[in-house]
């Protein structure tokens, strides 16, 4: 029996591990699927998505077609012959023409243990909702937004220090290695997918950049999760009189001292060495890392050395 006929849709670093290996062990991957070339750096050149310089260095066709909705494109998926599609992180929607082409239908690496954090940012919002743990799950796709049953669990513990680029770093390694777990067993059918529990159900909605400004009357807890969740993208920021302060660190003092009540959210109760305290609804937070207008990131103690903001009101 020949080897099963994989292809591959997926477009950002995320989904670029599993993809190296599918390669590395030998898997008969057909074609790659990933977004068009899209403008970036400064000079706004297209550039080729991670997914799709991963695939072309290791000598595979790709395809990037603007949708699957289209006639056209669902003729050349048809035409790979496919036993199975996997899909991390591809960014464009799948219509039941495409989920049907491959022979067993189409698996995604999804960033959570489903039914939590169905959606588009699962890494984030566990992160903002100070989840002690998220994973991996290898589901078979069906029309309704993550909602298809599930072939495997690999659970992650949320380290403390984790952001956005970290847990989704550490998270991409893991989903390669579950799907390899699970490969053998989805294309001979040993392995059955368990289905998800729709009342545990919760959402993971896009990220937008107006939900990076800090609204400093929420507790300091909260505001410090955000920071890490924003990093890299879209990064917490405050203002600063007419300027844009981006924060890259946060941490809760301990001990946290306890802010007067006359104290209002958004004040700087002091900085220093150790960080710039503000006054938050609950707490105080300290702001260890953060970035001005036209400059690098730095460490806040770099950034008090040369401008004290004690009293000064932020948001």
């Amino acid at each position: 029996m020949s080897p099963a006929r994989i292809l591959y849709a997926g477009t950002p670093e995320f989904a670029v591990p599993a993809l190296s290996a599918l390669i590395d062990s030998g898997h008969n991957l057909a074609a790659v699927y990933t977004q068009p070339d899209r403008p970036a750096g400064r000079g706004r050149q297209p550039a080729a998505s991670p997914v799709k310089q991963r695939a072309l260095a290791a000598g595979l066709p790709v395809c990037q077609p603007a949708t699957l909705k289209a006639p056209a494109a669902l003729a050349e998926l048809a035409a790979w012959d496919a036993d199975l599609l996997v899909v991390a992180a591809y960014g464009l929607i799948l219509p039941q023409a495409a989920l049907d082409a491959p022979r067993l239908g189409c698996v995604n690496i999804h960033a959570s243990l489903l039914p939590r954090w169905r959606g588009a940012a699962p890494i984030q919002r566990a992160l903002l909702a100070g989840d002690s743990e998220t994973g991996v799950s290898i589901m078979r796709m069906e029309a309704g937004l993550d909602t298809g049953p599930v072939y495997r669990f690999a659970p992650l513990a949320i380290a403390p220090e984790d952001t956005g680029g970290s847990l989704t770093a550490r998270l991409a390694e893991l989903g390669a290695t579950a799907l390899l777990d699970a490969l053998p067993g989805i294309l001979d059918g040993s392995l059955a997918p368990a289905a998800q529990d729709p009342a545990a159900a919760t959402y993971a909605k896009k990220l937008t950049k107006d939900e990076a400004w800090i609204d400093w009357s929420r507790p300091a807890a909260e505001i410090e999760r955000a920071v890490r969740a924003f990093d890299p993208w879209p990064v917490a920021q405050t203002r600063l009189g007419d300027e844009v302060l981006r924060l890259w660190g946060a941490t809760l003092p301990a001990p946290a001292p306890s802010a007067s009540a006359s104290d209002e959210p958004g004040r700087v109760a002091q900085s220093g060495p150790d960080g710039i305290d503000v006054v938050t609804g609950d707490g105080l937070l300290r702001i260890t890392a953060l970035q001005a207008p036209g400059k690098r990131r730095m460490a806040a103690r770099e950034f008090v050395n040369a401008r004290r903001l004690d009293g000064a009101l932020l948001g």
